[in-house]
């Protein structure tokens, strides 16, 4: 996002969408009536509030004009956004700021790999959005990732990142494989196993200099992504070492790199990008966000040359995902409540779909006809609306742990040394395993 945002080698940048305008009209039908009915009693002299939203990489609303937006629908009141670029760094602030009780925003970005454990040991400090939103809203899955054990609701989802796959159409020709993306499907239709075999067949006429992958460890992370459970059970204990998810997208990218069909690069690094620059890798893991980052690090010289098909197997997957929360700590709690309310709502949510790509975790949005009839100009007019929207309504209900994002970003470090340094999968594995414990008690 920009900036870049990144939690276990998540990134997102914005995407440019070929879609139907969002009218003002629609923008208005959620927007919030005047905060004369407010609880909140802080505000300047003239009756004036600034709500302040802290988040980190790109959440899309100043890009969609949505701050903007709500001052002209709730004229006393202002929004400024504080965004850091890494939520790696944002995270331990996050959590200093909570310990003290003081320097929060009003409203807070929260990521999907932080949720767990931010419901467990920090919801006294959130507001319970259970009381402003409605939680059947939104895909089922989302926004119990955000629910405590006694209902609470601590964040409102933004977007989630619903798999597909990115294919240079260009880079298929070549080496003999077809580029319509309905039969690139009917070819991985059996799953990630099915994905490294047609990464065989592509490396027999492959273009001297290319690969068919860019990242061992994102085919990981997409293959743990498409399981229920991963890195813990349902009584809140770490089963990673035994977790046949994390088993199966560990063998497979072991594979991947012993056979030497990835490039082995760390995604969104400038290696990365040089390497979308100049076409030498044929695909890419794909969630939802992942669109935009290819179209701005490929250039617009390599408009036209991908496409998205559906994600290896039956089984749909979920990378990613935020929440908007609201600390108790914080000045103006009703109207930051009802902020994330708005922001959050189907038509916000769309448009921030058509700004940056984020696709949206509330189900309202799929009907509107700028998620909808969405497509893709950069990559072939691809109907992403219609593949994002299918592929959300069937993700498993995943289980959440409290160091889910630790887990997944040192399991992945250790696969891009497979990759890089040649380290035997025996010794990646153990060193993951090892940091892991230490990193989590």
């Amino acid at each position: 996002m920009r900036i870049t945002r990144t939690v276990a080698g998540r990134s997102r940048r914005a995407a440019v969408l070929v879609t139907t305008g969002l009218t003002a009209s629609a923008l208005l039908l959620t927007g919030c009536s005047s905060d004369s009915d407010s609880s909140d009693t802080s505000s300047d002299a003239n009756g004036k509030i600034t709500l302040t939203v802290a988040d980190f990489g790109q959440f899309g609303y100043k890009e969609a004009g949505l701050f903007a937006k709500y001052h002209e629908l709730n004229p006393n009141i202002t929004v400024k956004e504080d965004t850091t670029a890494e939520e790696k760094n944002y995270y331990p602030k996050l959590l200093q700021q909570l310990s003290a009780g003081s320097g929060l925003a009003d409203v807070q970005g929260l990521e999907v790999g932080r949720i767990k454990e931010l419901a467990d040991t920090k919801a006294d400090q959130f507001a319970d959005l259970s009381k402003v939103i409605d939680v059947n809203e939104w895909v089922s899955w989302k926004e119990k990732q955000a629910t405590t054990k006694d209902g609470k609701v601590i964040g409102a989802g933004t977007d989630i990142g619903p798999m597909s796959l990115c294919y240079n159409t260009e880079l298929f020709k070549k080496a003999g494989l077809p580029t319509d993306r309905k039969e690139v499907a009917a070819k991985i239709a059996g799953g990630w196993e099915d994905y490294l075999k047609l990464g065989e067949e592509y490396k027999k006429k492959a273009p001297a200099g290319t690969y068919f992958m860019d990242s061992a460890s994102a085919m990981y992370n997409a293959v743990v992504s498409s399981n229920a459970k991963q890195y813990y059970d349902e009584s809140g204990q770490p089963i990673y070492k035994d977790s046949p998810s994390v088993k199966q997208g560990w063998d497979l990218s072991a594979e991947a790199a012993d056979k030497k069909l990835t490039q082995g690069l760390a995604q969104f690094g400038d290696p990365w990008k040089a390497a979308l620059r100049k076409s030498t890798m044929a695909t890419v893991a794909c969630p939802a966000w992942m669109a935009g980052q290819i179209s701005i690090a490929a250039g617009d010289a390599n408009k036209g040359k991908w496409d998205i098909t559906t994600a290896p197997g039956a089984t749909a997957a979920n990378w990613g995902g935020s929440f908007l929360g609201v600390p108790t700590a914080g000045k103006h709690v009703a109207e930051a409540s009802k902020l994330v309310k708005w922001l959050t709502a189907p038509e916000q949510q769309a448009a921030v779909f058509k700004a940056i790509g984020s696709f949206p975790s509330n189900k309202g949005a799929y009907e509107l006809p700028d998620v909808k009839n969405a497509k893709l100009a950069y990559f072939n007019d691809a109907p992403i609306g219609q593949i994002y929207a299918d592929e959300a309504k069937s993700i498993p209900e995943t289980v959440l742990g409290p160091k889910d994002a630790v887990i997944k970003d040192t399991i992945s470090t250790q696969i891009n040394n497979m990759e890089q340094r040649g380290t035997s999968p025996d010794k990646a594995w153990k060193a993951a395993t090892e940091a892991i414990d230490k990193a989590i008690g």
